[in-house]
């Protein structure tokens, strides 16, 4: 489910609109909660970077036994 859908309990508004002060509240939460680290990633590129990070683990260990 995108953010672009969610409805507000309140005014029964979607959020993106923001037209209560409780869609405006949620409406910045979700911003605030979208600008971490990995939030530009998509999941196909997280899943590449595990991918990555577990072979470089794997040859590491080799490479030590």
């Amino acid at each position: 489910m995108t953010y672009d859908r969610l409805v507000c309990a309140n005014c029964a508004a979607p959020v993106t609109e923001g037209r209560c002060p409780v869609c405006r509240a949620s409406r910045e939460r979700m911003r605030e909660r979208d600008q971490g680290p990995f939030a530009g990633l998509s999941p196909a590129m997280l899943a590449a970077l595990l991918v990555v990070l577990l072979g470089a683990l794997a040859l590491l260990a080799q490479q030590t036994a």
